[in-house]
Formats: C-alpha cells, sequence, structure tokens
C-alpha cells in the first residue's frame, strides 16, 4: 500500500504548492508512480501543470458527485486529481455530512495500492479540508520559508496535528520540514534553519530550496523545473529533495 503525505503549512507563500509539483514530479522521474491531490480551492496545483477545465475534481469527488474518480494523467508514473474554485463552498457544504472529516480518506482509499505516494497539496488553512488531508495521510511535510515570520505559525499547525493524531488519525506523523526561499548568504536565514532544526531535529531535511526565478516561471509553463529547466539550482535542489526522501524511506 502506498504511503499518503500531506504538504501543508497555513501561511501562505511558503512554497507548499511548488514543493507538491516538483517532489511528485521528481519522484516519477525517479520511477515511483504517483498521485498529486489538488485540496487547496484555489486550484494553483492544477494551474500549474496547464490544466484549466478539467472534466471532473476533487470537489465533485468529495460531494459523492461521481461513481468513480479517475485521476489525470499528467506524465509517466504521475497523476493527478485536480480541484477547481468551487472547492472554497465545501467546508459550508459539507459540515454536515456525517463523517465528514473522513470524506477524503473514502476517496483515497481504493486508489492506494495503485501508487507508490499520493501526496496532497493542502490549502493554507487549518479547515475541514486540510482535516480531511491530516486523517488520511501518514505523514506530513510542512514546506518552511527562510523568514522569522514563517516560524511564528508552527505552535498553531502542531497543535492541530496532535489533535488529528489523538482523535481522528493515530498514525500520523510530521515526517519532514523542508526550508525554501533560502539563501544561504543572509545570516538571518541561517538562524532561522538553526532555529528549525533545534525543534524538529533529523525532521529537517538537509536539503534547502534556494531562491530560483525558474521555479517561479514553469508554473507559467504549466510544467515542472525539471521539464521547463532541468539545469537549474530549483531542478537540482528538488532531485536532492526526491533522492532524500527516497532514502527516508
Amino acid at each position: 500500500m502506498g504511503i499518503t503525505i500531506a504538504i501543508s503549512n497555513h501561511k501562505g507563500g511558503v512554497g507548499k504548492t511548488t514543493t507538491t509539483v516538483n517532489l511528485g514530479a521528481g519522484l516519477a522521474l525517479e520511477g515511483k508512480s504517483v498521485l498529486l491531490i489538488d485540496l487547496d480551492p484555489q486550484a494553483n496545483l492544477t494551474q500549474s501543470f496547464g490544466i484549466s477545465k478539467p472534466d471532473s475534481t476533487i470537489y465533485e469527488a468529495l460531494k459523492g458527485e461521481l461513481d468513480e474518480t479517475v485521476p489525470l494523467n499528467l506524465n509517466k508514473n504521475l497523476d493527478l486529481i485536480p480541484s477547481t474554485l468551487d472547492l472554497a463552498g465545501a467546508e459550508m457544504e459539507l459540515n454536515a455530512e456525517a463523517g465528514r472529516e473522513y470524506l477524503l480518506d473514502e476517496i483515497i482509499a481504493p486508489l492506494k495500492n495503485k501508487y507508490d505516494y499520493i501526496i496532497i497539496d493542502c490549502p493554507p488553512s487549518l479547515g475541514l479540508l486540510t482535516i480531511n488531508a491530516f486523517t488520511t495521510a501518514n505523514e506530513i511535510i510542512i514546506p518552511i520559508q527562510a523568514h522569522f515570520l514563517a516560524i511564528k505559525g508552527l505552535t498553531k499547525i502542531i497543535e492541530v496535528i496532535n489533535k488529528v493524531k489523538k482523535r481522528l488519525n493515530k498514525e500520523l506523523e510530521i515526517t519532514g520540514v523542508v526550508v525554501t526561499l533560502f539563501d544561504k548568504r543572509k545570516i538571518l536565514h541561517r538562524d532561522i534553519v538553526e532555529t528549525i532544526t533545534t525543534y524538529f531535529q533529523e525532521k529537517v531535511y538537509k536539503t534547502k530550496i534556494r531562491q530560483n526565478i525558474a521555479l517561479a516561471e514553469a508554473p507559467m509553463a504549466g510544467t515542472d523545473i525539471f521539464r521547463y529547466e532541468k539545469k537549474s539550482h530549483g531542478a537540482d535542489d528538488y532531485t536532492a529533495l526526491c533522492k532524500e526522501f527516497i532514502k527516508k524511506h
């Protein structure tokens, strides 16, 4: 059975979707079968692959409107369940559903044996959609920007994770912290990494994702960093992250 990973941070702009796209694409290039799930109403993960009007999305699946959830094939070894802006109303629409915290788990259950990894791009919030991701996930990876304000909200996400682990999903663990938008020349960035490492210790990935314009340009081209500019720092960093990820598992 495959491993399900939620990529989550309720602070926006920390490289969450960028990490989902390129960790997934990199693992696929390493020969692993990967399913990406866009659980963010902003649909940035979906748009990053150049998909604007998918026939079906995670929204219809959560609402129980699909007989079967069929992922879109993006590239060899890489599939996607896309999102839509309609998902923004899902938390209110699904609030009265019995077992609402397990809706995503029901969708993913038939797919788990088909993939090595299922990676969920969570919304920048700690509402029902994120709780669903935490309920079905085995692991959580937290991308953190190398910035003082980015680490201030960590207490809240850890609190929510601990509650989900206690009440809904005893298997859930934070297994990785990825530092993004990193510049080793800046003392502040090095200090932030030291602070994060003191708290999370071996869970912090040795690979740091450097600031790189190609990472920002790749979504506009509707593709991942490896197909957009394989000789960029961004491609080098995410290749290293994928290898470290595989080694950890």
